[in-house]
């Protein structure tokens, strides 16, 4: 009966996530923590794992449409995969089952929703405030961002949110880069989110996993039903309003987050 649910948890979230382009890691975790009584750190390992393969097949599909653009990437990951392995390091040498780790990991989870919900409700009301296209001659200036630095400040500040709590990728991450990158189209503002947030989230799910922090069973069962869930959700995306759905969605991330910092 427990794997039915598991199924069907990956599945929702899996929908959510072909809906809206959000709702992995910032709906994921808490649903573990909550609906199955996973441990904190276990929950965060297994998420990351299960962002990593569920992003993969998008970030494949969106180069072969010649969407991801890869200095962007570069630029990101630069800052966010040394953040991450330090903070493995650290949460190696605290250990990840120590209380004091676990409550940090559950109120930085807290904060790190209550952002990602601000980020989607901003998203929701000013979505459409991002170019669709490059002008001729532009593409350089695109990719470019407003200062060499702040992509790798950026990045380190999500690669370390990202392996303390699974969430900071998706929305967060997307608006990050309506700033750093304004002249850069929306589809490829999303393309360059789902693409660096495969390597930074395979490192801090492969470095949880040496922790003993990943439930390969379970990250089976989500996967199981996530991947049908995502093409379900993206096959409907254009049908179903999207402004509504990241409205709740915002709403649902912010009671999470709050619920997560009152333990």
């Amino acid at each position: 009966m427990h794997d039915i649910t598991f199924i069907f948890a990956g599945f929702f979230v899996g929908t959510v996530v072909g809906l809206t382009g959000v709702g992995g890691g910032s709906l994921m975790t808490p649903i573990l923590i909550f609906a199955f009584g996973v441990k904190p750190y276990m929950a965060v390992g297994t998420d990351l794992l299960f962002a990593a393969f569920t992003k993969m097949g998008g970030t494949i599909k969106m180069t072969r449409s010649g969407l991801v653009p890869w200095r962007v990437v570069l630029q990101l990951s630069a800052g966010s995969i040394p953040a991450a392995l330090i903070t493995l390091w650290v949460l190696k040498t605290l250990g990840p089952a120590n209380p004091a780790v676990q409550h940090l990991m559950t109120s930085t989870l807290g904060v790190a929703l209550l952002l990602t919900a601000a980020a989607t409700l901003y998203k929701a009301l000013r979505g459409k405030a991002a170019p669709r296209h490059v002008a001729a001659g532009q593409e350089a200036q695109a990719v470019t961002a407003r200062h060499w630095s702040l992509p790798l400040l950026f990045g380190a500040l999500i690669g370390t949110l990202v392996s303390l709590t699974s969430v900071g990728a998706g929305a967060i991450g997307v608006t990050v880069l309506m700033v750093l990158y304004p002249m850069l189209p929306l589809p490829r503002i999303v393309a360059a989110d789902i693409a660096y947030a495969v390597p930074l989230t395979l490192v801090a799910g492969l470095g949880h996993a040496s922790l003993g922090s990943v439930n390969w069973s379970m990250l089976t069962l989500l996967l199981a039903g996530s991947l049908p869930g995502i093409w379900l959700g993206s096959h409907y995306m254009a049908r179903v309003p999207e402004r509504v759905i990241r409205s709740l969605l915002s709403l649902l991330l912010a009671y999470a987050g709050l619920k997560l910092i009152a333990i």
